[in-house]
């Protein structure tokens, strides 16, 4: 029982980490469509 335990809890912990970082890569990607969208806009200013 301890060992079923032991690995759901070490499951539950890896799980955990590897969604982290899944959020953290969504979010540099996200920020880096939002500097190119920044960017093709200045490009386009007409002032």
């Amino acid at each position: 029982m301890k060992r079923i335990a032991a690995l759901l809890a070490f499951a539950g912990l890896v799980l955990g980490v590897t969604a982290c970082n899944t959020v953290a890569g969504a979010g540099a990607d996200v920020k880096a469509a939002g500097g190119a969208v920044e960017k093709a806009a200045d490009k386009a200013k007409t002032y």
